[in-house]
C-alpha cells in the first residue's frame, strides 16, 4: 500500500512551478504504463494555463490549493481548494486564478498508449 500526502505534494508541486520559466509543474503520483488509472498533481501560477486540448478520457479534477477556471466548449467551471468537477470528454483548457495545485484523475486506454 503507498500513501502520499496531497497538502505536501500540492505545496512541492507550486515551489518547482514558481522555479520553472513555464510557471507550471506535475507529478504522476500514480499510472503508467501498465495502468488504466493516472492520478497527477498539476501546479499552475496565477494567469498560466493548460491551453485548449484533447479530453484523454474519462478524467476529473480536485483543486487542492487557489483558484482555477475550467473551460469546456460553452461552458465554465470555477472551482477552489476542495472543489471537485467531472471533465467533459471534450477540449477543455485549465486556467489558474490563483497560485493553484490540483489533482487530475484519469481512467482510459489513452493514458496506457502515451504515458512515459
Amino acid at each position: 500500500m503507498e500513501k502520499t500526502s496531497l497538502t505536501a505534494l500540492a505545496d512541492e508541486q507550486l515551489a518547482v512551478a514558481r522555479q520553472a520559466p513555464a510557471g507550471r509543474a506535475a507529478h504522476t503520483i500514480h499510472g503508467g504504463h501498465d495502468h488504466m488509472l493516472r492520478q497527477t498533481v498539476i501546479a499552475l501560477l496565477a494567469g498560466r494555463e493548460l491551453a485548449e486540448h484533447e479530453s484523454p478520457g474519462e478524467a476529473t479534477l480536485q483543486v487542492l490549493r487557489g483558484h482555477v477556471r475550467l473551460t469546456a466548449g460553452e461552458e465554465t467551471w470555477d472551482g477552489g481548494a476542495g472543489d471537485h468537477v467531472t471533465i467533459p470528454p471534450i477540449r477543455h483548457a485549465l486556467a489558474a486564478v490563483d497560485d493553484s495545485a490540483v489533482l487530475l484523475t484519469a481512467a482510459g486506454q489513452a493514458f496506457r498508449a502515451t504515458s512515459p
